[in-house]
């Protein structure tokens, strides 16, 4: 097929261009400057324009104008190879949204070729309660029986069974960290410490902000793998004056499916979340995983050409917090000591996407005895950029292995980030280079502090 698309007389591009189209407004304030150049982890390493943002950008106006075939090697290649960090939006002097371009480039895409099976199939099973739960299920037996370790030293590092061991090494990755002191204690009897009487360590809180209601995201992999960090988030928006209010109905909140390109999937999810949150009457929509809270911050982004959910996308987007904000903002108090040393790494979708810098690092330093070390080059992306590290292994590798490197120099006991998707990209790097693995997030220390302090009896 070539390159162009040609027109039949003077009607209308084909369909497979509609998504792109309907941005176009967004692709003008690009003027080609290059600021996004140094930004960008895959021009970095590979060295090509094309795969630059405004080598991208550039791709999706040849689209747009007819010039370029959407299933064309060259524009799929290319946007397929962006993490979707948007670590170009920041160093941008036009203020180019290029998170939102890339999403309907991809969109674009998958109508013109469908996307890989991997991909299909993860999906598919996100956006599924009754696919989720067994897989996440099943997941956890293999870290719990130890065969998700074992599975990372026998498996060879290429092929396809090298993308398996990637795999199982991100699963081995979600394991529990253990408290500096508590070495040699299981993971179950920390937490059964930790199971507080919510409402006295609330009262005890002198915060402006005391009682004012949350939700709390439960997510998929979150619920499903890390399910002590939203329990270590809950007890820790409570220690500080927040209540936690359960929303039942809630479910996956379609950032995978929206990176992918699966606009219509994400939206689909993201309404099923906007109506449970909005029945459950909270003031804030709070997120412990950065990926998952740039996604809903952007909801009003996926809704503004539907004049029937726009304004309610709006207003909930405005009501979607970080946690590691919501604490910040009031604190947050402080507890007992931890005497830990951490190499804490930005994620993408916290320092690019939301703006959101100090905040996590507010968290930990509010915890005694915490020496926190920023690691180098801390706003580049760690490669995992939602299921990159296992659709592409090769560049998510290297650019992996970069981020490991700078965590391991920082001579820590953990590396530290606040994503669930990082910790897991990290984590399995470290497992894979034999290197200590704890990754752990904010607020799983600040709730350590908060034990140890008796906040929680």
């Amino acid at each position: 097929m070539s390159d162009t698309i040609r027109l039949d007389g003077g009607t209308a591009r084909i369909r497979l261009a509609d998504a792109l189209e309907s941005q176009q407004e967004r692709l003008l304030p690009c003027v080609h400057c290059g600021f996004c150049l140094p930004a960008c982890p895959t021009y970095n390493r590979l060295g090509d324009e094309a795969d630059s943002p405004r080598g991208r950008l550039h791709l999706m106006g040849a689209v747009v104008e007819g010039r370029l075939d959407p299933a064309s090697d060259a524009f799929q290649t290319h946007i397929d190879r962006c993490l979707g960090c948007r670590a170009c939006e920041p160093v941008c002097p036009s203020g180019v949204e290029y998170g939102v371009l890339l999403e309907a480039a991809r969109e674009t895409a998958i109508e013109a070729r469908k996307p890989g099976l991997l991909t299909r199939a993860l999906l598919a099973i996100m956006a599924s309660r009754g696919l989720s739960a067994p897989f996440f299920f099943g997941g956890r037996i293999l870290r719990a029986t130890g065969l998700a370790s074992l599975a990372v030293r026998i498996l060879p590092a290429a092929g396809l069974l090298g993308s398996g061991r990637m795999a199982m090494a991100m699963l081995a990755a979600t394991k529990g960290w253990t408290p500096p002191s508590r070495a040699g204690a299981g993971r179950a009897a920390i937490d059964r410490a930790a199971e507080c009487e919510t409402g006295r360590a609330a009262k005890e809180s002198n915060s402006p902000e005391a009682r004012r209601t949350v939700g709390l995201l439960l997510g998929c992999v979150q619920e499903g793998l890390y399910d002590r960090i939203n329990r270590a988030t809950a007890r820790t928006l409570e220690a500080n004056g927040y209540q936690v209010v359960k929303v039942r109905g809630q479910g996956c909140c379609g950032a995978l499916h929206a990176h992918a390109g699966s606009l219509e999937g994400a939206r689909s999810l993201a309404r099923v979340n906007m109506d449970a949150f909005e029945a459950a009457g909270v003031d804030y929509v709070v997120a412990n995983a950065a990926g998952c809270g740039a996604a809903m911050k952007d909801y009003d982004v996926l809704f503004e050409a539907d004049s029937e959910r726009a304004d309610s996308a709006a207003a909930f987007s405005d009501r979607v917090r970080d946690v590691t904000e919501l604490l910040a903002d009031v604190g947050p108090r402080k507890g007992a000591e931890v005497a830990y040393r951490v190499a804490y790494d930005h994620p993408c979708h916290l320092l690019h996407a939301q703006g959101v810098e100090e905040p996590p690092l507010k968290v930990l330093r509010a915890v005694p005895g915490v020496d926190v070390r920023v690691v180098a080059n801390a706003d580049e992306c760690c490669g995992g950029a939602g299921i990159y590290g296992l659709t592409h292994p090769d560049l998510g590798g290297r650019i992996g292995g970069d981020k490991v490197a700078a965590v391991r120099a920082e001579g820590a006991q953990a590396a530290c980030t606040a994503n669930p998707g990082c910790m897991m990209q990290i984590g399995a790097g470290l497992r894979i280079e034999g290197a200590p693995s704890d990754v752990v997030h904010p607020v799983e220390i600040l709730d350590e502090s908060y034990r140890r302090a008796g906040y929680y009896r």
